[in-house]
């Protein structure tokens, strides 16, 4: 069955499963993130946020945890390519840290434009 379209498929869930686990496992930056996540879903929730709402918040939360799973990802094959101290390495970790403070950054605007009506009305 492993070798089939289907077999295929679903190894790759496992895969991807697998990869998911061990980040919320061992990133605590993704950690942190995961329970904001979770808070903000609770929040919503509560405030009974519109389905429009839920759908901006839901794409902001997976943008920011999926860029830092990506991050997570360049800044090991960065460092098992070249283990030592490098400028340019250090520029490519960088760059990727940079690619999820621009995701958290466009979270929390998008955070401010749902809420704050709720808040206000």
């Amino acid at each position: 069955m492993k070798n089939t379209f289907l077999g295929k498929r679903i190894m790759g869930a496992v895969y991807a499963f697998r990869g998911a686990f061990v980040l919320l496992k061992t990133e605590a930056s993704l950690q942190v993130q995961a329970v904001i996540a979770i808070l903000m879903t609770v929040l919503g929730f509560y405030m009974e946020i519109s389905t429009t709402d839920w759908i901006f918040q839901t794409i902001a939360i997976g943008l920011v945890m999926s860029l830092e799973g990506a991050n997570t990802a360049i800044e090991e094959i960065a460092d098992f390519i070249h283990p030592d101290f490098h400028h340019k390495i250090g520029l490519i970790k960088d760059l990727a840290a940079g690619a999820v403070f621009i995701a958290s950054i466009t979270a929390i605007i998008i955070g401010v434009l749902i809420y704050i009506p709720y808040f206000t009305s």
